[in-house]
């Protein structure tokens, strides 16, 4: 299993720093710099949910998303857009909603694809997003 990318083996296919937000189905992490999840529907969950934070708090672009989700200050990225908006077929400008199925799988699968190196489990994309959506209304700090 250790030849698996870190994302997947720490079932965090975002490769979501450590920090103080506690998500859903997330265990406590072995790994010094990542989260890990009990599964990586979670993980998928997680990054749902990271960008909808984003979202409520004025991030409302992919272009805006990713500047905060993966900061030029360690990362190419400008090259991680072009990338992503390749993957999923948007345009770095537009405005993303997420509550939009068809958009945000895409954008969830391209983020897994570019963090991981190989291709997202789509079936867990949408299992992921299935516990995002359950959860959608009641989103808050507490819950995230």
């Amino acid at each position: 299993m250790n030849h698996l990318p870190r994302g997947l083996r720490n079932l965090n296919p975002g490769n979501i720093r450590r920090s103080m937000v506690h998500y859903v189905g997330e265990k406590r992490s072995t790994d010094r710099a990542f989260k890990q999840f009990e599964s990586l529907d979670y993980g998928y969950r997680a990054i749902f949910v990271l960008l909808h934070t984003y979202f409520l708090r004025g991030y409302v672009t992919i272009e805006q998303m990713i500047n905060r989700y993966a900061p030029p200050i360690e990362n190419n990225t400008n090259g991680y857009i072009n990338r992503l908006c390749t993957l999923a077929l948007i345009e770095p400008h537009s405005r993303v909603n997420t509550a939009d199925h068809d958009k945000m799988v895409a954008i969830v699968a391209a983020i897994s694809t570019i963090e991981n190196g190989v291709k997202a489990d789509m079936d867990a994309v949408e299992r992921g997003w299935q516990l995002f959506k359950k959860d959608y209304i009641s989103l808050n700090a507490n819950k995230a």
